[in-house]
């Protein structure tokens, strides 16, 4: 009888302890700001999904708090997210916005990363990347075949290691064997679009279907930009005849690269993760606000008039596929290093 009024006891404890902290995660966020941290410049693909997600993501967070967007572009990203490991507090009021690719980069042990990829608390991603090569119609490179055939190296603006444009480029210059030349420094897709629309460089590898259809629709649809390799599995519904470079790699090393340092990238492009130590509630709630945004209406609306895919990856699931990154066999690791490190 006595350990029968103990367990009771115990669970109406817990229970009400559980109840007081949902009631203060619920309450945490009224009159705050929310911070979405993007490691990348204004104008592109990043900062085009940070801000319709924060116009949209507010009223699904219990207490309503103002979400406003900072962009801290640098390094491919690392900057920013060396900022929301070391700097931001853990406290739900800073989301990082970066990039997958840096995940990679810790794998291959990148020199310059101050984080740990496997400690931060995901919150979701809005669209599972379907990355490409466009380049402009006066590099002259106007299919794959031309560029197999190109006797100069063909130039690509990349933002630093780190970020999809410049993994992309790599990789496809060691599984295919494309003349390429990387010429990086940018500090997002928007400056290396401007660079080729200007005849700087001839396009870039690693801008998503989503990023160009949004960011450089006018090129697309005067001819003046043009698709000419899709760098996944499958093709886009609406990139039929666009050839996809794992069917032009020639071993099967040079296909397992594609699909580890491209596809499996793929899904955790756009990742949005809170800082390391951030309460397992807020966690929680703010997952369900991103998952409950990517279903709203209006948000939905305003992501087709600019052009945005939404296919959207849980945290949950974003959290498994970084893991799975730490459980590479030997090989196809030590290929990854020898190229991108």
């Amino acid at each position: 009888m006595v350990r029968r009024i103990c367990l009771i006891v115990a669970i109406v404890a817990f229970a009400l302890a559980a109840a007081a902290a949902y009631a203060t995660t619920h309450e945490f966020f009224k009159g705050k700001t929310i911070r979405i941290v993007v490691g990348a410049a204004p104008g592109g693909g990043f900062d085009t999904y940070s801000r319709t997600l924060a116009r949209h993501m507010a009223k699904h967070i219990p207490g309503n708090p103002t979400i406003i967007v900072e962009n801290m572009p640098g390094a491919g990203f690392v900057i920013a997210v060396n900022h929301l490991y070391k700097v931001a507090k853990p406290d739900g009021l800073t989301i990082g916005n970066w990039i997958g690719t840096l995940v990679v980069a810790q794998v291959v042990g990148r020199k310059g990363l101050e984080f740990d990829v496997t400690k931060f608390e995901y919150v979701g991603s809005p669209v599972r990347n379907h990355d490409l090569c466009v380049l402009t119609r006066k590099s002259g490179i106007t299919s794959v075949e031309k560029w197999f055939a190109s006797k100069t190296p063909v130039k690509l603006g990349s933002t630093p290691p780190g970020a999809s444009t410049y993994e992309n480029s790599i990789v496809l210059k060691e599984a295919l064997g494309l003349p390429i030349q990387v010429v990086v420094g940018y500090k997002g897709t928007s400056e290396v679009r401007l660079a080729a629309e200007a005849g700087e460089v001839d396009g870039l590898c690693g801008l998503s279907w989503a990023s160009a259809k949004s960011t450089w629709r006018k090129g697309l649809e005067s001819g003046e930009a043009i698709v000419v390799l899709q760098n996944t599995p499958r093709p886009h519904s609406e990139l039929p005849n666009v050839p996809l470079a794992i069917n032009l790699a020639k071993t099967d090393e040079a296909r397992r690269l594609i699909q580890v340092g491209i596809h499996d990238t793929s899904a955790i492009t756009y990742l949005y993760s809170l800082p390391p130590g951030t309460l397992k509630e807020r966690v929680q709630l703010l997952r369900r606000a991103f998952q409950d945004t990517m279903k709203d209406a209006e948000f939905l609306a305003e992501a087709r008039k600019a052009n945005l895919d939404v296919d959207p990856a849980a945290g949950e699931e974003l959290e498994k596929l970084v893991n799975g990154f730490f459980k590479l066999d030997t090989a196809v690791a030590n290929k990854l290093k020898e190229i991108l490190k």
